[in-house]
């Protein structure tokens, strides 16, 4: 019996390295643009990837035919979300790297643009994850893409109501 459990352990350990192997660079890649951090020093990124792998780990027996990458990255999304939206931990009190292509853009637009665009998350997909309107989750990726691809434009005003009265 002892022999199994062992066996199980270290064939658990074998996969798992594999599986980091692979995506470990991918998601890092993903936290460093969640964060807006420099590339090259990136602590919260690091942080959020690690808490991601952990917890992949954690459920790495009970996973059965799901795909640990989404796991992780869905882990990763919502971890990141929770942190800074609601200003816990070191991940939402640090203002993004001015150097990152993505610092102009608030969390929420950077976290709505990781997911559609780098990680190619359906709109639908990514409103569930976010727990949003797929019409806000458009309309925050579109947003974000403008801002990215024309930041020397000002940006539109965000104001619930948009008519003009009548004279």
């Amino acid at each position: 019996m002892r022999d199994r459990q062992v066996a199980r352990d270290a064939r658990r350990a074998r996969e798992f390295e594999a599986f980091v192997a692979g995506a470990a660079g991918r998601l890092l890649h993903a936290a460093v643009l969640l964060t807006a951090e420099a590339p090259d020093a990136s602590p919260r990124a690091r942080r959020l990837l690690t808490l991601a792998l952990a917890h992949t780990y954690a459920r790495w027996d009970r996973l059965r035919g799901e795909d640990p990458y989404d796991c992780a990255r869905q882990y990763l999304a919502t971890r990141f979300a929770r942190t800074t939206w609601h200003r816990y931990g070191v991940l939402g009190r640090a203002r993004p790297d001015p150097r990152s292509p993505l610092a102009a853009l608030t969390p929420r637009e950077r976290l709505v643009l990781v997911l559609r665009l780098y990680e190619g998350v359906a709109e639908e997909q990514t409103a569930a994850l976010l727990g949003l309107p797929a019409e806000r989750v458009h309309a925050l990726c579109d947003r974000a893409t403008a801002s990215v691809l024309h930041p020397d434009r000002p940006a539109a005003p965000r104001t619930a109501n948009t008519e003009v009265a009548p004279s």
